[in-house]
């Protein structure tokens, strides 16, 4: 018989941000290696004899650390969030056995990195706070923006948390600067979508940085039409896809 191709887990902790969204960690199988940036895919038994369903999510967590930490949204009536979101510590939890994608920082050659820009909205958060625990980012690159949007300001998750990053993390490092955009709160500081912001120079202005093609690594994650809108925005300003390890812009497709 073949050997399965995944491992079963057990959940160790569960945090409810909001309603529709909530990060859990879990035991990681000593076995399991993953590049920061990468995603896992889990699964769920739905019960009754029907194969598991499994779907594909970023890793927070460091590639040093011993639990595997992951954040999530609730899709109504989704096959396997409807599950998710009842997790419980103690429950367990499928994982396929190799991690997969390639938004990671090695695909970036040409050109050399200095400014590294984090791009994303709602969980597409996550493979970025697993690339920032690294130590190696820090001192790789001169200046670091992270650019979380969300719609409301609840979900600004892991506020904290990146507050704490970038002090042990970014210690003697690279110029770190946080921007959170909140799209329904027009007092906000930042309240424009990613394509506005690019295109009007509200971002840059804002990190106290251009974007350039000589010097700019920009790692985009989040929903598919943000995704999709930003990239065009960005190609607008003279930035290129990467290719080869050649280009400025980097997208995860796994949605």
């Amino acid at each position: 018989m073949a050997e399965p191709k995944y491992t079963t887990e057990t959940v160790l902790s569960v945090r409810r941000w909001t309603p529709k969204l909530f990060s859990f960690t879990m035991t990681r199988p000593s076995g399991l290696r993953f590049t920061a940036g990468q995603f896992a895919r889990l699964g769920v038994e739905p019960g009754g004899g029907e194969a598991p369903v499994f779907r594909a999510y970023s890793i927070v967590s460091s590639p040093f650390a011993d639990t595997l930490e992951f954040f999530s949204i609730v899709v109504p009536d989704g096959a396997f969030t409807s599950r998710l979101q009842h997790l419980k510590p103690g429950d367990t939890v499928l994982l396929e056995k190799i991690p997969y994608g390639f938004l990671t920082l090695a695909r970036f050659q040409q050109p050399a990195p200095r400014d590294l820009w984090l791009l994303a909205t709602g969980t597409g958060l996550a493979p970025f706070l697993s690339i920032l625990q690294d130590f190696d980012v820090w001192k790789q690159y001169r200046r670091i923006v992270l650019a979380y949007s969300v719609r409301t300001e609840d979900e600004l998750a892991y506020k904290t948390e990146i507050t704490d990053i970038a002090a042990t993390f970014g210690e003697n490092g690279a110029e770190f600067r946080f921007l959170p955009i909140i799209t329904r709160d027009p007092e906000a500081a930042l309240h424009q979508r990613f394509p506005a912001l690019v295109a009007d120079g509200g971002l840059e202005q804002a990190a106290a940085l251009s974007l350039r093609p000589d010097r700019s690594h920009i790692m985009l994650c989040g929903n598919p039409a943000m995704v999709e809108d930003t990239r065009q925005a960005l190609m607008a300003r003279g930035l290129t896809m990467n290719r080869k390890g050649v280009g400025n812009i980097a997208v995860e497709n796994y949605w």
